[in-house]
C-alpha cells in the first residue's frame, strides 16, 4: 500500500512512520506533489506553528493539492487544525476544509492540555471498535470547535472537536500514535478505507 505523510514545516512526522510500520505500511515521507497524488492514503500529521506551516505548504503548491484529493486522507493534530478555515494562531487562513475555527485555550487553562484524556460521540469509520470514552493522548494549545462534521470531542475545560470528518478527509486533534493500541487500531481503520467508499 503507498502510504504519503505529506513534509512540512512541522514536527512529529517520525511518530506516524514508526506506527505506520507497526501495522506493515511503509509511509513514504514527502512533499513532491505528485507522490501525493498517486498514493492510495495520505497522511498530515505534525506538531507546530500554524502560520509557517501554512506559508510552506502555500510555497509548494500544497494547500491547493490537499484540498484536490480524493483518496482517504488523515490530518492528525496540527494537520487537523491545518484543515479547518482559520487558526487563532498568528491570524492564520488555513485549507477549509471543515467548517469550523481554532481557538487558543483560555488563559487561565493549564496549556498546553497535555496527557491523556477521553473521546466520546464517537462516530463515523475510524471508530469501528472504539469503546466509548477511551482514552488518547493530547498534546496541544489550539482547539477546534465542535460542528456538524464532528466525529468525536473531548472536554477539556470546554468541549472541542477531538475528531472531524468530512467526505474523504478525516482529522484528529489526539495522537493515534503514540495512543497505544487503540491509536493503533484507529489507524488501521484508517489504512482498510477504500477510495470512493467515504
Amino acid at each position: 500500500m503507498a502510504v504519503a505523510v505529506i513534509k512540512y514545516n512541522a514536527g512529529n512526522i517520525r511518530s506516524v512512520t514508526i506506527a505506520l510500520e507497526r501495522l506493515g505500511v511503509r509511509g513514504t515521507v514527502t512533499d513532491d506533489p505528485e507522490t501525493i497524488r498517486k498514493a492510495e492514503k495520505v497522511i498530515f500529521p505534525g506538531v507546530g506553528e500554524a502560520s509557517s506551516a501554512m506559508a510552506y505548504l502555500r510555497s509548494r503548491g500544497l494547500d491547493t493539492l490537499i484540498r484536490s484529493l480524493e483518496q482517504p486522507v488523515l490530518g492528525i493534530c496540527l494537520g487537523l487544525q491545518l484543515m479547518c478555515r482559520r487558526s487563532e494562531e498568528g491570524d492564520t487562513d488555513c485549507l477549509g476544509i471543515f467548517d469550523t475555527d481554532v481557538t487558543l485555550f483560555p488563559a487561565e487553562d493549564k496549556v498546553p492540555h497535555m496527557g491523556w484524556n477521553t473521546v466520546t460521540q464517537l462516530r463515523g469509520p475510524l471508530f469501528e471498535g472504539i469503546p466509548e470514552a477511551s482514552f488518547m493522548y493530547f498534546v496541544h494549545s489550539y482547539a477546534a470547535a465542535r460542528c456538524s462534521q464532528s466525529t468525536a470531542q473531548t472536554d477539556y475545560i470546554r468541549p472541542f472537536a477531538s475528531a472531524l470528518q468530512k467526505d474523504n478527509f478525516f482529522a484528529l486533534q489526539f495522537h493515534p500514535e503514540k495512543s497505544g493500541e487503540l491509536g493503533q487500531r484507529i489507524l488501521k481503520n484508517f489504512l482498510m478505507l477504500e477510495k470512493g467508499a467515504v
